[in-house]
């Protein structure tokens, strides 16, 4: 008997050990259960001001230059926006994007893909329209492709590239003026500004594609156009719940191929009539310099590319505003399908 007592001192240790951690496994349970899921419901925090290096591609240039940029607060009421970790809204229905068909390829493939730069000129009609929007317009309208309207009013139009913390003193602007504009954005900008995107849609102002990667279309094959078109315009009818109908090629450069790949997508290739070099941040032209350049370019039909980076174009903006109204132009919202 005495030789069986180590045995049975070791089964009571280990039974004891067994209790604890069944025990421990219970507390578990219990802790576990009762505790609130931090995933149960949506949770809303203030914005806050951050400043982040990223490379972006300017519209009018295809160098990439590393700047600095920064999420301002801005003064108008917080909306419910989708963030960094939001997920899409998987209730809404998918988007549609239209395919194409071995037809549609066989008959984008046999359009003409040569690289086509876009800037209106100098010479002018006796409208003060430029010769080259006028001829574009002509040449290219087959495409969808729009260089100028056909009436008496101006359209203002932003290309949004990146965020250089003006874009809510331009919105404040517009809204100031009742003044409806187009903002051509590119994923980056969605994904890294989407209160600015959401206030652009609430206070009905249109959303345009601006493509995903920034990047000069004719140089892409076919499939490589579809897929970055389609990536944004996924992008942000998932997040935003809204449909883009308006395009705006990266730099401006486009081609036959191209102009019709956006139409058989649905999209209008929106251009410009006018534009002056306003990208360049640390080389912002004067005051009087951007106002004078502005108003005596102005022209019935006239669409306007205006850069959002400008300091120059968000403190000008209302004067502007006020000067076309005071030659008797409307500015007018961009129609769209």
């Amino acid at each position: 008997m005495e030789e069986n007592k180590p045995t049975l001192k070791y089964g009571l240790i280990y039974l004891m050990i067994a209790v604890i951690i069944v025990v421990a496994l219970i507390l578990t349970v219990v802790f576990l259960a009762t505790a609130e899921n931090p995933f149960g419901s949506e949770s809303t925090t203030e914005p806050k001001t951050t400043d982040t290096q990223q490379t972006v591609t300017t519209t009018d240039s295809t160098k990439e230059t590393t700047v600095q940029t920064t999420t301002y607060m801005t003064t108008y009421p917080p909306a419910t926006v989708p963030g960094a970790t939001s997920r899409p809204n998987t209730d809404r229905p998918a988007v549609e994007f239209p395919t194409l068909t071995e037809a549609k390829k066989s008959y984008l493939l046999s359009l003409d893909n040569t690289l086509r730069g876009w800037g209106p000129g100098v010479s002018v009609d006796e409208s003060n329209r430029p010769h080259g929007a006028l001829s574009a317009q002509k040449s290219y309208g087959q495409y969808g492709a729009s260089y100028i309207m056909n009436d008496d009013k101006i359209y203002l139009t932003f290309d949004e590239g990146y965020e250089n913390g003006y874009t809510a003193q331009i919105l404040d602007t517009l809204k100031e003026k009742n003044v409806k504009a187009v903002f051509f954005i590119t994923m980056p900008y969605a994904k890294s500004e989407p209160a600015l995107v959401q206030r652009m849609i609430d206070e009905g102002h249109i959303v345009g594609n601006h493509s995903t990667a920034h990047l000069s279309f004719p140089s892409m094959t076919l499939e490589e156009a579809y897929e970055d078109i389609k990536g944004l315009h996924e992008y942000v009818y998932e997040h935003f719940d809204y449909t883009m109908t308006l395009f705006r090629f990266p730099m401006g450069e486009s081609s036959d191929r191209m102009a019709a790949l956006l139409k058989e997508l649905g999209y209008t290739s929106v251009f410009w009539s006018f534009a002056y070099r306003d990208w360049e941040t640390d080389n912002q032209p004067a005051h009087g310099e951007a106002f004078d350049r502005i108003m005596s370019c102005a022209h019935p039909g006239a669409v306007y590319l205006l850069h959002a980076v400008s300091k120059t174009n968000t403190e000008v903006l209302g004067d502007v505003i006020d000067a076309f109204r005071a030659k008797g132009y409307e500015i007018a919202q961009y129609p769209i399908n």
